[in-house]
C-alpha cells in the first residue's frame, strides 16, 4: 500500500555545500524515504533555513526587475512614533501557539548561524530559523536586497511624468483583470508614498499614478478565455481547473492501526483510584512543584496533600454550597474551574476534588477585564453547560474586577456565578464518617475542555471517565512513563498536552511534575532547560516557541547538561513549522549531550485527544519529506524534486497511538477513505477520544459520529471515528505526516492554502527585524465569491515608515512566488494593539470581525485587488444598435414604440393671460406695462436673518430703480447699445434692479456670483474668467464688492488693472434716462447664462428675448402662477432656473416671490421652513444644498419648530431645482424628517434643466405624482434599461425628474448613432423647445461644438425638426397614469451626465452609484467623489473621525465597490471634510478635484495606491 507514498515521500538530507542546488537524494529505491544518520557529529547537523533562503531568493530575483512602485502618501500626524522605552513586548502567557519572543536581540543565535552552510534543505516555513535568517544562507541576498530595495528608483519616482493612456477600452479590460500563474508580484504590489520627515518622496502625485499605470501595465497573468456572457447577468469568472493540476495517483489507503494498549496488572482501575493508592502508600512522594518568577520552588505538593486536600473540597462542594435540603451542586453538574497560569497546585486540588465530587470540571481562563477578547464566546459556553458555581483560587479572586460594593460583576455574555474559594483554610473538614465513593471508570462525564472555532465560538469537548483513563494508558504505554519519573512541563496545564501529561497521566504514574509558568519563561526562557538539568529530568513537555526563545537565550550559559532527557515532547509538532524549531534546537544542543532521538513530535486535537506520537527509539530515526507546496494546494503529495523554492518539508508526528485506528478521509463531503497520495482529515476510532460537544448534537454529529467509506460506498468499519481537524497522510511504516489544520484551511479559486504556511512565509521575509513572531494573522474574507486572503501584523515600534513599507512589499512578492496567491490586503497594526487571547496568543476571529467591521485602525495598509481578484466579468462588447435599415413603421422602432413625450401645448392660452393678450415680446415692456396698471402690486420680498424688518420692491419700485440703473450704464459707463454687463451682486433685489436697468439700457446682462470673501483666492478666478469670457464691457456691483475687488488679497490673486471699469450702485444718479431702449429683434439676445459645469467645463449659454418669453410662459402654465399667487424661492439666482425664477417669472406672471438667499440658511437652517409657513405659500423651489442644510441642520429640532407653530401643510409642491438624476435619498429623508410638521410626501418633486434648456421638466401643481422604478444597475453599465422589482439584487431606485413642461418635446436617440431609440431603452435626452437656447457664448467662435449641441437631427425618422442634445442619459416610459388631459402619462428618467459618466473595461457607469456604495461601506465616511485617472478608478472620501481611521477605510471601500460594480479601485484618497468642492447646486466638482489631486493640492490624510 504503501509504495506510491514512498515514492513521493523524500526526505532530503545530505551534506551539500553553501552553494549546492538542490539536488534529489538518495539512491532510486524504497529507501528513497531517508532517515537521517543518527551518528551524532556536527557536520551532519539539519539546515532548517531553508524556507528563508527560499524567499530571500525570491526577493532577489524581484529586485534584479527594478519595478518601481509608488508609496502610499501619508500625513505626518498619522506616522506612528513610538519610542522604545515605552514600548513592552506583546504580553502573552503560556500555551497558544502565536506569541512573541521575550527578548530582541538575537545575537545569541549569531555564531551558529553565520558559518558557511553545510546543510541540506528543509522546511520551507521556518520560524525559529526564520527568526534568525538574516545572518543564515540567504542573508546575502537579503542585504543586498535591501539596499537594493532601498534605492529603488526614488529618482525615478520623482521624475516619471504624466503621459495620458489612450488605450482601448480592450486594453484596459486586460489591465483590470488577471489570473493565476507565477510571475512577478512587484507588479501587482498595492503600494504607496509616505512623507519621510514630511518630505513627499515624489513632489506630485502624478508620478505616483503613472508608476501605478506602468506597473499594471506590466504583462501580469495571461488575459482571460473568453466565456459563456448570459444577455443581461454579469457572469463572473468561474475558475476553471487547470488540466495540469497534480491528481492523486496512488491507491485507496488502509485505515491504520496503533499497536494494541497492553494493559498492565498493576494499573489502576479509574484516575482517582490512582491518587487514592499514591496518596496513602506514598503520602511524601512530591507530586508537583511550583516555581515563583525568580524560578525557585514556590511550593510542592506532595500525592498524600492532594489526597487530603481534595477529599476536603470535595465534601465542600457537595455539601457546604447551597442549603442541606437544596444543595447548589449536585454530581454530575457542571462547575468552573478559574485558576491563573502560575498557580498549577490550586488547579490541580480542584480537578481531583471534582473527580472526586463526581462533578464535571469545566476548566477556562482567567477573565483578566469585562470586555477580554473572547471571554464573552467563554461565558456563552458556561451558560450552555449549566454552569452556576466557579472555583478559583485566593490570589485569583482578590484580582478579579470588582464593582463598588466589592461584588464581583457579571462579565458579558456570562451566566450568574458563585465564586467558591478552594484555599484549605476556607474550608470545612469533613466528617470522620465522610468518604468519596470510588468507583471504577464508566462512560459518565469526566471533564470539559474547551475549545476555540476559527469563527471565535467556543465548544465544550465532553471526555468520559473511560475515555480520560483510556488515554493516560495509551500515553503511559507510549512514552515509556515509570513511577516517580520527573517531567518538566511548560505547558498550559488546563488543557490540552499540558492537562494530559502534566495533570492527568502523571498522577496515573505517580510521577513528580516541575510546572514552569509562563511568565517566568518571559523573564527566563531557558528557565525550563535548567530545571530538566536541576532536577535531571527524564521528559520535557513544550512547544516549539519554547526551544525558539531557548536558542535565542542560551549564549551566556556554561553548564548546560540534557543528558538525562530520554524525551522532549512537543506539544505542536504537527505544525508543519515546528520542524525548524525541532532542528535548531537540535543543532545547538547536541554539543550539551542532547540526542537526536529524543525530540518527538505529537499531534492531537482537543476532540480526538493525542493522535499520534514519535517514540523515542534510537532504532528508528525519524521520517521526513519535502512536499511541493503546489501539489499541497490541491491537495496531493508530490515529492519535490526539482530546484524549487516553493517546497513545504514536513517531519513525522511518529506512529497512532496505541488502542486506536486512524485513516484519512475527504475533508469536505462525504467522509471517503483518501488515496494513499492524497492530503485528507484524519480521523480517529479510539475509547480514547471526546465524545460529544456538549449540547450541540447536531455538531457532535458531524464531528464525533463520522463513518468512512471506502470508494466502493461500504462502511470500513462498525464503529464511529472522530475528525481531528488535523490535514494529512500517513507515510510508510504507518508514519503520520500533519501538512496543516482544517482551522487554517483557505480555499482560494479552488486550491487550498494554509494559513500557517502563509505565516511563516512572512517570518522568512526579514525574521525578527520587522514583526514579531505569533503577532501576526492569516485569514481569508469572501470577496465577489471568492475567498481572499489578509495578513495582518503588528510592526514593532522603531520601524520606519520606509521599513514597513518594503517589508509589505517583500512579503507580497514572496507569498506570491511561493504560494501562487495574491494577498488581497496586508495591514499592519501598531505595537501591541491586536486583540489578546487571555494566554495572550492573538484572537484570530476576534482580529478578523474588526477587520470586516473597519475597526483595526492599521498604521499602514497594502492592497491588491489586482493580483489576486481574477474573477471579473468580461468587459462588454458594445452591441450595434439600430440603424437606419431597420424597419420604421410609424413610430415604432425594432417592434418598440419610440421613445418620445412632449408637454401640452404652450398655445392654448388663458382668458386672463394679460400678458400674453397684450402680445408682449419683451420682458421690459412686461415691467414698464405693470408699473403703469399695478404701480403698487408687491412683486418681491427679501427674507433675511440679520435684518428683522423684509424688505419688498413694488412693480413701480422697481421700474423706477431700473430706470436709474439705465441712466448710470449710459451716463457713467457710456455703453452702446449690445454692450455685455457683468452683474456682481450678492442674491437679493439689487440684482433684480441691476438686471432690468440693463434691459432699458439695451446692455445683455450676465448675472455672477461675487468673490467669497474669506476665500478669495480660488473664487476671485472664476469671477474674473466670467468677466472675461463674455466680453463685459463693465461690471455692476455693490460698494462692499467693490471694496473687496481692490482689496489686497484680491490684488494678490487677480490684477484688477486690467479688469473693465466696475460701477458701484448703491450710489445711482437720480435722474432717469433720456429714453428707454426699445427692443425690435425677438431672436435677439437678452442675456447670457454662465455657469460652471459639473466637470469644470465654464459655458455660456446665450437667451433670446422669445426663449426667455417662452420660458416664462412655459414655467407660468405649468406653476399657475397668477398675480395673487405667492411662491418662496430658496435658490442661488446666477443661472438655469434658479435664475430664472428669482429674477423673470414674478415679472412675466406677476406673483410674488419671496426671496431667501440660502447663504442665510447656514446661521439660521430653519429661516426658509418657517417663512414658507409664516406667509403661508403654497409653492416652493430649493436646492440639494438647501434640503441638505436643512435635513441636517433641523433634523433633532422638529419638536421646537412645532412648538414654534411650523406648519407645512399648506405647502402643495416644494420643487427642488437641479442638473441631475433625482437624489432620491435625500427627498426622501426630508420628506420623513418634516412629515410630522405637516409636509406632504407627495408635495415634494424634481425639476430638471441642462445647459441647452433650463427647466425641461417641473412638477408643477397637477399631474399624476412623481413616478418611482426599480432598474438593474448592471444592465445600465451596458446602455440597457432592465426593469426589477424593489429590493431585488443591483437595483437601483430612479425617480421621475418631474412633469415635461407645456411647448416642450422630448425623445431619446443613441448618442453615438444618432438613431431614435424605443420606449424603455437609454439614450441621450434630446429637446426641442421655444426656450432651448440659441447657442453657446464664447468669443472664439468655437461654431463646430455649438452647432452639434443646439441644432441635431435624427440619423433616421424624423430628419427635419433640430433638437438640442442635452448630454444627458435617461429614458422615457408610457406608465399607467394620466396627464390632465386624459393621456397616458409619459415619465422622463434621468440617469446621469454623459460627460461625468465614466468608461471603465468597456462599461458606462455614473459616479454617484459608486459613491453611494462607498459611503455605505463604513460609519466614518461624509462624502465622497469618484473620478477615472488614464485608466484608473480613484476615489476620494471624507472621513468624519480621528485620523486614526484613516486606514480602515482602504479595505472597505475597495471591498465595496469590487462586490458591488465589479471595478478595481486604483487609488484611494482619504482626505478631511469639506475637501470635495461643490459648485451652488450643490453638485460635486469631480473634475476640479481631480485636477486638485494630480496637482498635490488637497493635503490628504492618507492615499492608498492598489495595485
Amino acid at each position: 500500500m504503501y509504495a506510491s507514498v514512498a515514492a513521493c515521500l523524500l526526505a532530503s538530507v545530505g551534506m551539500e555545500g553553501p552553494m549546492s542546488h538542490r539536488a534529489p537524494l538518495g539512491p532510486p529505491s524504497a529507501a528513497r524515504f531517508h532517515r537521517r544518520r543518527t551518528s551524532g557529529t556536527r557536520d551532519e547537523r539539519y539546515r532548517s533555513d531553508v524556507h528563508t533562503e527560499a524567499v530571500q531568493a525570491v526577493l532577489a530575483r524581484h529586485v534584479e526587475r527594478k519595478v518601481a512602485v509608488p508609496m502610499p502618501s501619508k500625513r505626518r500626524s498619522l506616522v506612528v512614533q513610538t519610542s522604545m522605552d515605552a514600548y513592552t513586548p506583546p504580553d502573552s502567557s503560556s500555551g497558544s501557539e502565536e506569541e512573541a519572543g521575550p527578548g530582541d536581540d538575537m545575537s545569541g543565535m549569531e555564531h551558529w548561524m553565520s558559518r558557511p552552510s553545510q546543510l541540506g534543505p528543509a522546511h520551507l516555513g521556518s520560524t525559529s530559523s526564520s527568526s534568525s535568517s538574516t545572518q543564515s544562507g540567504g542573508s546575502g541576498n537579503a542585504g543586498r536586497l535591501a539596499d537594493s530595495l532601498a534605492h529603488m528608483h526614488i529618482s525615478h519616482l520623482a521624475h516619471a511624468h504624466l503621459a495620458h493612456l489612450g488605450q482601448s477600452h480592450h486594453q484596459q479590460s486586460h489591465l483590470s483583470q488577471s489570473h493565476h500563474g507565477k510571475t512577478s508580484v512587484l507588479s501587482s504590489v498595492h503600494i504607496t508614498t509616505f512623507l519621510f520627515a514630511g518630505v513627499p518622496v515624489s513632489s506630485r502625485v502624478s508620478a505616483k499614478i503613472q508608476q501605478l499605470v506602468n506597473t499594471l501595465k506590466q504583462p501580469r497573468r495571461p488575459p482571460l478565455r473568453e466565456f459563456f456572457v448570459d444577455d443581461f447577468d454579469e457572469l463572473l469568472e468561474v475558475q476553471q481547473p487547470d488540466p495540469n493540476q497534480p491528481r492523486p495517483e496512488g491507491a485507496e489507503m488502509m485505515p491504520v492501526r496503533g499497536e494494541p494498549l497492553g494493559v498492565v496488572t498493576n494499573w489502576p482501575p479509574s484516575l482517582e483510584a490512582a491518587l487514592q493508592r499514591w496518596g496513602t502508600i506514598s503520602p511524601k512522594a512530591p507530586c508537583l512543584t511550583s516555581l515563583d518568577t525568580a524560578g525557585k520552588p514556590l511550593y510542592v505538593l506532595t500525592y498524600g496533600k492532594l489526597w487530603s486536600r481534595s477529599i476536603k473540597l470535595a465534601y465542600n462542594i457537595l455539601h457546604k454550597l447551597g442549603s442541606k435540603q437544596e444543595p447548589m451542586v449536585r454530581p454530575g453538574d457542571r462547575v468552573a474551574l478559574v485558576f491563573p497560569n502560575n498557580d498549577p497546585v490550586a488547579f490541580m486540588v480542584a480537578f481531583y476534588g471534582c473527580l472526586l465530587a463526581e462533578v464535571v470540571p469545566v476548566p477556562i481562563e482567567v477573565p483578566l477585564s469585562r470586555k477580554d477578547a473572547g471571554s464573552q464566546q467563554i461565558g456563552f459556553l458556561l451558560g450552555s453547560c449549566g454552569v452556576t458555581v466557579a472555583l478559583t483560587s485566593d490570589a485569583c479572586h482578590k484580582g478579579l474586577p470588582k464593582s463598588a460594593t466589592g461584588e464581583i460583576p457579571q462579565f458579558k455574555g456570562w451566566p450568574k456565578l458563585l465564586w467558591f474559594v478552594t484555599e484549605s483554610k476556607h474550608l470545612s473538614k469533613p466528617p470522620r464518617d465522610w468518604f468519596p465513593h470510588i468507583k471504577d471508570a464508566n462512560n459518565d462525564t469526566a471533564y470539559i475542555e474547551y475549545k476555540t472555532c476559527k469563527d471565535g465560538s467556543v465548544l465544550g469537548v465532553t471526555v468520559t471517565r473511560i475515555a480520560l483513563l483510556t488515554h493516560c494508558q495509551a500515553l503511559t504505554q507510549s512514552c515509556s512513563y515509570t513511577e516517580a519519573e520527573t517531567i518538566v512541563n511548560v505547558l498550559d496545564f488546563k488543557k490540552d498536552v499540558g492537562l494530559w501529561h502534566g495533570i492527568l497521566t502523571s498522577v496515573m504514574n505517580m510521577m513528580h511534575v516541575i510546572s514552569v509558568p509562563y511568565s517566568l519563561m518571559k523573564v527566563n526562557p531557558l528557565s525550563w532547560i535548567q530545571k530538566v538539568c536541576q532536577y535531571k529530568a527524564k521528559v520535557a513537555c513544550v512547544k516549539s516557541r519554547d526551544m525558539h526563545w531557548a536558542l535565542v537565550a542560551h549564549k551566556d550559559q556554561k553548564d548546560i547538561n540534557l543528558s538525562s532527557l530520554r524525551m522532549l515532547l512537543v506539544a505542536d509538532g504537527s505544525n508543519p513549522w515546528s520542524i525548524s524549531s525541532c532542528d535548531a534546537f537540535l543543532n545547538v544542543f547536541q554539543t550539551k549531550g542532547l540526542r537526536t532521538e529524543v525530540i518527538c513530535p505529537c499531534a492531537s486535537s482537543p476532540e480526538a485527544l493525542t493522535v499520534a506520537i514519535r517514540r523515542y527509539d534510537s532504532s528508528q530515526p525519524p521520517g521526513r519529506g519535502v512536499l511541493s507546496m503546489q501539489g499541497l494546494s490541491y491537495g496531493v503529495v508530490r515529492v519535490d524534486t526539482e530546484e524549487r523554492l516553493s517546497v513545504l518539508t514536513v517531519q513525522d508526528v511518529g506512529t497512532v497511538t496505541p488502542g486506536g485506528l486512524v485513516c484519512v478521509v475527504k475533508p469536505e463531503g462525504v467522509p471517503q477513505l483518501c488515496q494513499t497520495d492524497e492530503i485528507g482529515e484524519l480521523c480517529v476510532c479510539s475509547i480514547a477520544t471526546g465524545t460529544s460537544y456538549y449540547g450541540l448534537t447536531g455538531m457532535t454529529k458531524n464531528t464525533f459520529e463520522v463513518y468512512p467509506v471506502s470508494s466502493s460506498g461500504g462502511l470500513i468499519s462498525e464503529y464511529a471515528f472522530v475528525r481531528t481537524g488535523l490535514l494529512g497522510f500517513i507515510g510508510p511504516g504507518g508514519l503520520v505526516f500533519i501538512t496543516g489544520k482544517m482551522d487554517g484551511l483557505i480555499m482560494v479559486s479552488g486550491r487550498r492554502h494554509n494559513a500557517d504556511d502563509i505565516v511563516a512565509t512572512a517570518l522568512a521575509v526579514e525574521p525578527m527585524k520587522f514583526v514579531y513572531r505569533g503577532r501576526i494573522a492569516v485569514f481569508s474574507v469572501t470577496v465577489l465569491r471568492d475567498e481572499r486572503i489578509v495578513v495582518v501584523a503588528e510592526q514593532r515600534p522603531d520601524s520606519t515608515e520606509e521599513d514597513s513599507f518594503q517589508w509589505m512589499s517583500r512579503v507580497l512578492q514572496a507569498i506570491d512566488s511561493i504560494h501562487g496567491v495574491g494577498v488581497f490586503c496586508l495591514a499592519l497594526v501598531p505595537a501591541n494593539t491586536l486583540p489578546k487571547t487571555p494566554l495572550g496568543g492573538i484572537h484570530l476571529s476576534e482580529i478578523k470581525q474588526l477587520y470586516l467591521e473597519g475597526g483595526l485602525h492599521p498604521c499602514n495598509v497594502l492592497m491588491c485587488p489586482h493580483t489576486c481578484v481574477t474573477n471579473l466579468p468580461k468587459p462588454r462588447q458594445k452591441q450595434p444598435e439600430i440603424g437606419p435599415a431597420s424597419v420604421m413603421v410609424g413610430n415604432l422602432v425594432s417592434g418598440k414604440r419610440i421613445a418620445q413625450a412632449s408637454g401640452r401645448d404652450l398655445g392654448q392660452t388663458d382668458d386672463n393671460d394679460q400678458v400674453r393678450q397684450t402680445a408682449f415680446l419683451f420682458l421690459s415692456e412686461v415691467l414698464q406695462w405693470r408699473a403703469q396698471t399695478t404701480p403698487d402690486h408687491i412683486l418681491y420680498t427679501l427674507l433675511s436673518s440679520r435684518v428683522p424688518a423684509h424688505s419688498s420692491l413694488t412693480c413701480l419700485q422697481l421700474h423706477k430703480r431700473a430706470e436709474r440703473v439705465a441712466a448710470l450704464l449710459m451716463e457713467r459707463g457710456g455703453l452702446q447699445e449690445g454692450d455685455h454687463v457683468a452683474l456682481v451682486y450678492p442674491p437679493g433685489i439689487d440684482l433684480i434692479a441691476a438686471f432690468y436697468g440693463c434691459l432699458y439700457a439695451g446692455c445683455v446682462p450676465i448675472t455672477v456670483r461675487p468673490p467669497h470673501p474669506q476665500n478669495i483666492s480660488t473664487t476671485l478666478p472664476t469671477v474674473k474668467m466670467i468677466v472675461e469670457v463674455s466680453h463685459s464691457v463693465c461690471v455692476m456691483t455693490t460698494a462692499v464688492i467693490c471694496k473687496l475687488l481692490r482689496s489686497k488679497e484680491a490684488m494678490a490673486t487677480v490684477d484688477i488693472r486690467n479688469w473693465p471699469p466696475v460701477l458701484d450702485t448703491d450710489d445711482l444718479p437720480k435722474k432717469k434716462p433720456p429714453a428707454l431702449y426699445k427692443p425690435t429683434n425677438p431672436d435677439g439676445l437678452a442675456y447670457l447664462d454662465f455657469s460652471v459645469s459639473t466637470t469644470g467645463m465654464l459655458a455660456g449659454v446665450q437667451m433670446s428675448h422669445n426663449a426667455v418669453a417662452a420660458f416664462c410662459r412655459s414655467v407660468k402654465l405649468q406653476c399657475e402662477l397668477y398675480p395673487s399667487r405667492e411662491v418662496a424661492i430658496c435658490l442661488d439666482p446666477y443661472c438655469g432656473l434658479g435664475f430664472v425664477l428669482w429674477c423673470l417669472c414674478s415679472v412675466y406672471s406677476g406673483h410674488q416671490s419671496i426671496l431667501i438667499p440660502p447663504v442665510e440658511l447656514e446661521s439660521n437652517p430653519a429661516l426658509w421652513l418657517l417663512a414658507v409657513s409664516q406667509l403661508r405659500v403654497r409653492d416652493t423651489f430649493c436646492s440639494y444644498s438647501v434640503m441638505e442644510l436643512c435635513t441636517k441642520g433641523l433634523g433633532l429640532q422638529t419638536e421646537a419648530l412645532k412648538a414654534r407653530g411650523l406648519d407645512l401643510s399648506r405647502v402643495r409642491a416644494c420643487v427642488v431645482v437641479a442638473e441631475e438624476r433625482p437624489r432620491m435619498a435625500l427627498t426622501l429623508s426630508f420628506s420623513k424628517l418634516f412629515k410630522d410638521l405637516g409636509l406632504h410626501p407627495r408635495s415634494v418633486s424634481t425639476a430638471f434643466g441642462c445647459r441647452v434648456n433650463l427647466a425641461i421638466c417641473l412638477q408643477g401643481t397637477s399631474g399624476p405624482d412623481p413616478t418611482t422604478v426599480y432598474v438593474d444597475m448592471r444592465a445600465l453599465r451596458h446602455d440597457r434599461v432592465r426593469l426589477v422589482e424593489r429590493g431585488s439584487p443591483h437595483s437601483l431606485p430612479l425617480m421621475e425628474s418631474g412633469k415635461i413642461l407645456p411647448g416642450v418635446r422630448i425623445i431619446i436617440a443613441n448618442p453615438e448613432t444618432k438613431g431614435p431609440l424605443g420606449d424603455s431603452h437609454l439614450g441621450e435626452i434630446w429637446v426641442h423647445s421655444a426656450h432651448n437656447g440659441s447657442g453657446y457664448y464664447s468669443g472664439y467662435g468655437e461654431e463646430v461644438l455649438q452647432s452639434d449641441h443646439f441644432n441635431s437631427r435624427l440619423s433616421f425618422g424624423d430628419t427635419q425638426t433640430v433638437w438640442a442634445r442635452t448630454g444627458y442619459l435617461g429614458f422615457l416610459r408610457r406608465t399607467e397614469l394620466t396627464d390632465a388631459n386624459g393621456e397616458r402619462h409619459d415619465a422622463l428618467f434621468v440617469v446621469g451626465a454623459l460627460e461625468e459618466a465614466m468608461e471603465l473595461r468597456g462599461m458606462r457607469y455614473h459616479p454617484i452609484d459608486i459613491e453611494t456604495s462607498v459611503i455605505r461601506a463604513h460609519k466614518s465616511i461624509v462624502e465622497c467623489a469618484v473620478f477615472p485617472w488614464t485608466n484608473l478608478l480613484v476615489v476620494v472620501v471624507e472621513l468624519e473621525g480621528s485620523e486614526q481611521e484613516a486606514l480602515d477605510l482602504v479595505p472597505m471601500v475597495t471591498k465595496a465597490v469590487l462586490e458591488e460594480h465589479y471595478l478595481i479601485v486604483g487609488v484611494v484618497v482619504v482626505t478631511d471634510i469639506g475637501v470635495i468642492p461643490i459648485n451652488s447646486r450643490g453638485e460635486k466638482q469631480r473634475m476640479h478635484l481631480r485636477d486638485g489631486f494630480l496637482q498635490d493640492q488637497l493635503d490628504p490624510i492618507y492615499v492608498a495606491y492598489n495595485m
